[in-house]
């Protein structure tokens, strides 16, 4: 694959060369199972040049947003480490908790709706200019069909 979208604008810098050296890791990496995990290995395999608003990567992009994008509010358990403080300090944290859960939920509900509100912001804006893009390489495919009926 020669097509190397990286361009450094610095006398004596590569970039060629660079973009294969990142190639050459990423192979020794994966042979060394560092992306083992699906999720990390679907993203290295996107290539630098396919970032662009049409790519896969925007779509992975917005599903680890919408998923991440929470806060997970829901009840923990109350433990100690210290065995001899934990008869005292178990009952204490507890009752500390649920004094304070109905503002904690609160502010985490009022976050995860911020959250989401944005995420679903920024969903929309990339799908929004994701299809004026394409109208608009309609359009150019239109108008350069005439241009070469009208030239015949």
């Amino acid at each position: 694959m020669n097509d190397h979208s990286i361009q450094i604008g610095a006398d004596g810098v590569d970039a060629a060369r660079i973009v294969e050296e990142i190639r050459e890791r990423v192979r020794q990496k994966r042979a060394a199972g560092a992306y083992a995990d699906p999720a990390v290995a679907q993203a290295e395999r996107l290539n630098l040049g396919g970032l662009d608003a049409g790519s896969e990567f925007m779509d992975l992009y917005l599903d680890a947003l919408r998923g991440a994008c929470l806060v997970d509010i829901g009840d923990f358990p109350i433990e100690e480490r210290r065995p001899l403080l934990a008869p005292l300090l178990v009952p204490l944290k507890r009752l500390i908790w649920k004094l304070l859960r109905f503002y904690t939920f609160r502010m985490w509900s009022q976050q995860n709706q911020v959250n989401s509100l944005l995420a679903t912001g920024v969903e929309a804006v990339f799908r929004n200019h994701e299809q004026k893009i394409a109208e608009l390489e309609k359009r150019i495919a239109d108008l350069s069909n005439r241009m070469d009926e009208s030239g015949r």
